[in-house]
């Protein structure tokens, strides 16, 4: 099982977009997927097609170990894959969690139940250093950092790199970025060209080959409760998005070798 947080504490840059095409793209493959949902907002939750609203338990029961992932995950109607779903009961958890043993380890512990269940798991995690956040870094093997090729972005980079380097000394040795994700991405700007070619200068190979236009019909995708590569398999961002996964889980066979 392989466990992957797609983090970036800089909002509005694709986390979401990325972490539910991406697991129903790593589906349509025919690998074991569960998209965890730790944003109190709950739009990876909705943008599966499950309602939010209705949910009985969540991610918070789980963190809060009131439910385990096998009562709490629900399978996604349109993709396929699971979700351990979340809604505003979620943003209760930083205040619950705060005098709680181990609290940083919670969904950890509730994986390493279900080691066998899965082939992939996605965490979008919410756009700052929670609580939350750290439960989905201290459960992952590796970061993927989703970003636009704008200036600001490259300066939320190192922030978040440094967290990164921070937690992997703390608490989880195993943690590491596994790459960099251009989403996004407008080719006629000489701004996004030139950033993407110092992302490709400093990080090398930790820099995915696949780069995701920026495209409507993803956008779209979410108000139908339909991950993109599903809701139009022929756009543009739905095309990076199943080439991502492609590019996932080859990189992934070359670590076991």
């Amino acid at each position: 099982m392989h466990i992957f947080a797609i983090a970036n504490q800089k909002g509005g840059v694709g986390k979401t977009t990325t972490t539910v095409n991406l697991a129903a793209a790593l589906a349509a493959q025919g690998q074991r997927t569960l998209l965890i949902d730790l944003d109190p907002q709950g739009n990876a939750t909705m943008g599966c097609g499950i309602d939010k609203r209705s949910l009985t338990l969540s991610v918070y029961q789980l963190l809060l170990e009131s439910a385990t992932l096998a009562q709490a995950r629900v399978t996604s109607p349109s993709g396929k894959f699971d979700v351990l779903p979340a809604n505003r009961d979620l943003a209760g958890a930083e205040v619950d969690l705060v005098a709680l043993e181990h609290r940083e380890l919670r969904l950890k512990n509730a994986l390493a139940l279900h080691k066998d269940d899965y082939d992939f798991v996605l965490i979008d995690c919410p756009p700052s250093l929670s609580m939350l956040t750290l439960n989905g870094l201290c459960s992952a093997h590796g970061v993927i950092i989703p970003m636009q090729c704008e200036y600001y972005a490259l300066e939320g980079l190192s922030d978040l790199v440094n967290t990164i380097k921070k937690v992997h000394a703390n608490l989880n040795r195993e943690l590491k970025i596994i790459g960099l994700l251009r989403v996004m991405f407008d080719t006629r700007s000489t701004l996004s060209n030139q950033v993407s070619a110092q992302l490709e200068q400093h990080f090398g190979d930790k820099v995915f080959k696949t780069i995701v236009p920026r495209n409507v019909r993803l956008a779209e995708a979410p108000s139908y409760g339909v991950p993109g590569v599903l809701f139009d398999k022929g756009a543009k961002g739905a095309q990076a998005y199943l080439a991502f996964a492609a590019e996932m889980v080859e990189r992934v066979k070359n670590w076991k070798e």
